[in-house]
């Protein structure tokens, strides 16, 4: 969980947002938004779906934030309410639950809101998923990519953000340049699956060719950095920038899951063991202070203790 605000201010857009760094650059972008509709006294519960213990944690959220401020409007968005929006709007607390699609969309929260204060939008064409977001005053967030068109067995995050969608790469490139002219030192490029980036879009650039394209044009970024990728679809332009380009910082947050080769399949992984070990073993032949971290899920169903 992230807190986005200081929420205990008497006034003011202030934004919760659980999960992961994609949240956390959507919750920024949805409080510039509500500012510029005109709100001034909102709480916004970004959630997430991941786990069963994330939506307890929103909806505990929600629950105190409605006890500490009764007056305040209390929003729910992100993943978990996409995914269950009548037990987010059955709660007392809950003015309004808005859909993925177009949370962070001016016109969202522009106007009168419905009655029953649900507005779900359509996460299969949801707008364009370039967003920037901020974590302080050196680092920048730039969300990239949304959406997955993978169906692993673990995960529901399709249910919630639909399709891999794309921004387009020169969209992407002018935001970077922004973000630099800001005065910004590092930008971290995040999605939902990062590596499918541009397989959407008509001349379908690669990650690889992204992460290029931003470090040509942009020579006053200083550092580049990747959130967390599928190590199987890591491009070979990718790795020869990892080899080549000193601003593109050495680290990788892989998404793996298990080690074990039958849980991957019972996941519906598109890598092995051996795969990973090979992608890792290769990128630090290419660059030699190339460090990894890595998600991984324990008691999967069948897993035993050998397979850990």
């Amino acid at each position: 969980m992230s807190d986005g605000a200081t929420l205990d201010a008497a006034h003011g857009v202030h934004v919760l947002s659980f999960g992961c760094r994609l949240n956390l650059v959507e919750g920024e972008a949805m409080r510039r938004a509500a500012l510029s509709a005109g709100h001034r006294d909102i709480a916004i519960v970004n959630t997430c779906g991941v786990t069963g213990e994330a939506v307890r944690q929103a909806r505990q959220a929600i629950r105190r934030l409605k006890r500490e401020a009764p007056t305040r409007d209390v929003v729910v968005t992100g993943c978990a309410a996409q995914m269950d929006v009548a037990a987010f709007a059955a709660m007392p607390e809950v003015d309004r639950v808005l859909g993925n699609g177009a949370k962070t969309a001016i016109e969202s929260w522009r106007g009168a809101w419905t009655d029953d204060g649900a507005a779900i939008a359509d996460v299969v064409h949801g707008r364009s998923p370039l967003e920037e977001g901020v974590e302080d005053h050196t680092r920048a967030f730039l969300g990239v990519q949304n959406g997955c068109d993978h169906s692993c067995t673990f995960c529901a995050i399709p249910l919630g953000r639909g399709p891999s969608r794309s921004a387009p790469l020169a969209d992407v490139v002018a935001s970077a340049s922004r973000l630099a002219e800001q005065g910004f030192r590092e930008i971290v490029l995040t999605g939902v699956d990062l590596t499918s980036y541009g397989s959407d879009l008509p001349d379908a650039p690669s990650l690889g060719r992204l992460v290029r394209a931003i470090l040509k044009s942009v020579p006053d970024l200083q550092r580049l950095r990747l959130s967390s990728i599928d190590c199987i679809e890591a491009d070979p332009i990718l790795r020869a920038a990892f080899a080549e380009e000193e601003r593109l910082m050495p680290y990788l947050h892989l998404s793996l899951q298990s080690g074990d080769d039958l849980i991957l399949k019972r996941m519906k992984r598109r890598h092995s063991r051996a795969d990973a070990v090979a992608v890792c073993a290769d990128l630090r032949r290419l660059r030699p202070d190339m460090a990894f971290g890595a998600d991984l899920i324990a008691g999967f169903p069948t897993e035993t203790e050998a397979m850990a």
